[in-house]
């Protein structure tokens, strides 16, 4: 199921200084060290420590459907120098977007799902737009779309309930 984009977390502000540090050049052990020591711990490299909160930001922009802060944080270790701009305006940027909303116009697969999606386009079910019209407010829905359970019909539901305001 995808992660609800409430669930995701800003890393924190060691977390954010030692990266800040690296993008400036600094050694990923050297930025590490002086920030965030203590994420050493239980064998960790300061390599995956960096990439782990690198992942964790690149999580966190596409779960505030903000596709265009991801490349700084996907880049490769030797193109950090020229993607560090790009990157420190993601850090000032990111911490004080909102959770998004499902809106009615939102595909299915991203908020639903992806053992429900496939079910879902199967029967011509596209967007939350679609399902909404597709289903009735009414009690056991979910069985008039074969391949669809009681189980799935629940995570489903929250996702419309957002979209009826």
């Amino acid at each position: 199921m995808p992660i609800h984009p409430s669930t995701l977390s800003f890393p924190d502000t060691a977390s954010v200084s030692a990266l800040r540090a690296w993008y400036a050049g600094v050694s990923s052990r050297e930025a590490v060290e002086r920030y965030c020591l203590q994420a050493l711990e239980d064998g960790r490299s300061a390599r995956g420590v960096i990439g782990r909160i690198r992942r964790q930001l690149a999580g966190f922009a596409l779960s505030r459907q903000r596709d265009d802060l991801v490349r700084p944080f996907q880049c490769t270790a030797g193109e950090r120098t020229r993607y560090r701009k790009a990157a420190i305006l993601a850090l000032d940027i990111l911490p004080s977007l909102p959770v998004p909303q499902p809106q009615i116009s939102d595909a299915v697969d991203v908020w639903l799902s992806p053992r429900i999606v496939p079910v879902l386009r199967q029967h011509g079910i596209r967007t939350l737009a679609d399902l909404t019209v597709r289903i009735p407010r009414r009690r056991r829905w979910w069985l008039r779309i074969p391949g669809l359970g009681l189980r799935s019909a629940r995570h489903i539901e929250p996702s419309l309930l957002l979209t009826r305001d």
